[in-house]
């Protein structure tokens, strides 16, 4: 038995309408285990925002005691997407399809409706990668990373009328970026079938260096 750890999704870091942005919560519920991973996250339900969960065991739960998230240490996550240079991500994203088109336009990572998420808006590259630039919040924490491999993954297979939601990631921090750092972080689809798509993700500092990479499953919501 490990000791209980108490977690909480705030409010302003929502993805979906009324449930916690899939990168962050899985980064913090990564940080229950005590350091920065290797670790990968499956969540089980939207995490709840603003609710008391308690970690445990490698089980995240809500005070009903229902299953939010399962949480494990990994191997080394073998999943990086080459960078591009800053002048071509932000070409990227000024032809970000989530600015005229998005399924969740408040979320924090990615949304064109908060003001003040991370307002990472990746856009699509001829080769299928996405690209957008990144510029680190006044305040990072592990966290921060886990949020910022998020969207740029899922925007490589979302699509008008097509919404996901990330359904596992498991991500590998190296290094955190300073506040104020202008940073680039790319995705890109590797796979996947039906309603999956398996995703990968890397952000990358200002000086070029590799500060996280990750791996994820995205879930297609049921349309009609």
């Amino acid at each position: 038995m490990t000791p209980e750890v108490h977690v909480l999704v705030e409010a302003r870091f929502h993805g979906p309408d009324g449930s916690g942005n899939g990168g962050w919560s899985a980064g913090i519920f990564a940080a229950s285990l005590g350091d920065r991973g290797p670790v990968e996250v499956t969540l089980r339900r939207p995490p709840p925002l603003d609710t008391p969960l308690t970690a445990a065991d490698g089980e995240v739960r809500d005070p009903q005691g229902r299953l939010v998230a399962e949480v494990r240490r990994v191997g080394p996550v073998d999943a990086v997407v080459p960078p591009v240079d800053p002048a071509t991500a932000e070409e990227a994203a000024r032809a970000y399809p989530g600015l005229v088109d998005h399924p969740f336009p408040r979320c924090y990572v990615c949304g064109p409706d908060h003001p003040d998420g991370l307002r990472i808006f990746p856009g699509r590259l001829p080769d299928g990668r996405t690209a957008a630039p990144f510029r680190a919040p006044a305040e990072v924490v592990p966290a921060t990373v886990w949020a910022a491999l998020d969207c740029p993954g899922g925007w490589a297979v979302l699509s008008a009328g097509r919404p996901y939601v990330l359904g596992r990631i498991a991500a590998q921090v190296t290094a955190l970026p300073r506040p104020g750092d202008a940073c680039v972080v790319t995705g890109l689809a590797v796979g996947g079938e039906g309603r999956r798509a398996e995703v990968h993700t890397s952000l990358y500092g200002p000086d070029g260096a590799l500060l996280g990479r990750a791996r994820a499953t995205w879930v297609a919501l049921p349309t009609g």
